[in-house]
């Protein structure tokens, strides 16, 4: 399977480029691609909005089971985003988006959690 350019644009934007995350919020003003859309809610202020249009537009249910890991993600709800992100790559291993947003709300709540002090 051909990488698409929606794969070559989340594949850049997980190097944190601030030109991809430039290119991902452009390319959400006008698609109708929840990817695309999820991934621009992930980078912006008003991502809410942005899931509001994902979810309206997912039909498959790989697209809507993205869009619920994403809003889950957005709200902080930790336990659901990694049960809904293993059920998810369970059936969609390839899901590069899914993997991301399970790795990164670890990332948030280990920052979150003070470290133990060994003695």
């Amino acid at each position: 399977m051909r990488p698409t350019p929606t794969d070559h644009l989340l594949h850049a934007l997980l190097g944190d480029d601030p030109a991809t995350v430039a290119a991902v919020a452009d390319a959400a003003e006008s698609s109708e691609d929840p990817v695309v859309l999820v991934a621009a809610a992930l980078c912006a202020t008003d991502g809410d909005v942005l899931l509001v249009r994902a979810r309206a537009v997912a039909t498959t249910t790989r697209d809507r089971q993205l869009v619920a890991i994403a809003a889950a993600h957005v709200r902080g709800d930790r336990d659901l985003v990694d049960a809904l992100a293993r059920e998810h790559l369970v059936d969609h291993p390839d899901s590069v988006l899914a993997s991301w947003i399970a790795c990164a709300q670890r990332r948030t709540s280990a920052s979150t959690q003070p470290n133990p002090v060994k003695e």
